[in-house]
């Protein structure tokens, strides 16, 4: 294969979209606009028929984008629902764990107290038979 040299040279760039609303809006204005130029209507008859195009078509964009609206709310609604959820359970381990942390603590203080308590104890017997012995 040969090296092509293609600088200076007109070239095209092809972009590719998938259609959408826009698309079908242009589509049906389209369509409006060929079907006026062969129907037999009068100018006042088209004129009624296009404003009753139109009111049906922005009542038909309002129900959609209320329609959206309901459940772009719902959805939001829930996600701070989950959201709320998972926070108090968040919450509910933490307490939990705080709570063993301060039992485990409470637990490991009467310990200690209890040993001291055995070793004065101890302590206070051994100094009692030494004192004994010496004394005999």
């Amino acid at each position: 294969m040969g090296s092509y040299d293609f600088e200076g040279e007109p070239y095209v760039v092809i972009e590719r979209e998938e259609p959408g609303f826009g698309t079908f809006l242009l589509g049906a204005l389209v369509g409006a606009g060929v079907a006026l130029l062969f129907a037999p209507r009068s100018g006042e008859d088209t004129r009624q028929m296009l404003g009753e195009h139109a009111r049906r078509a922005t009542d038909t964009v309002r129900d959609a984008v209320e329609d959206v609206t309901d459940r772009v709310a719902e959805r939001a609604a829930d996600v701070r629902d989950r959201v709320a959820d998972r926070v108090d359970e968040v919450r509910t381990s933490v307490r939990r764990s705080q709570q063993q942390v301060v039992d485990a603590f409470d637990a490991g203080r009467a310990a200690a107290v209890e040993a001291r308590l055995e070793l004065e104890r101890r302590l206070a017997e051994t100094k009692a038979a030494r004192r004994d012995a010496g004394s005999v």
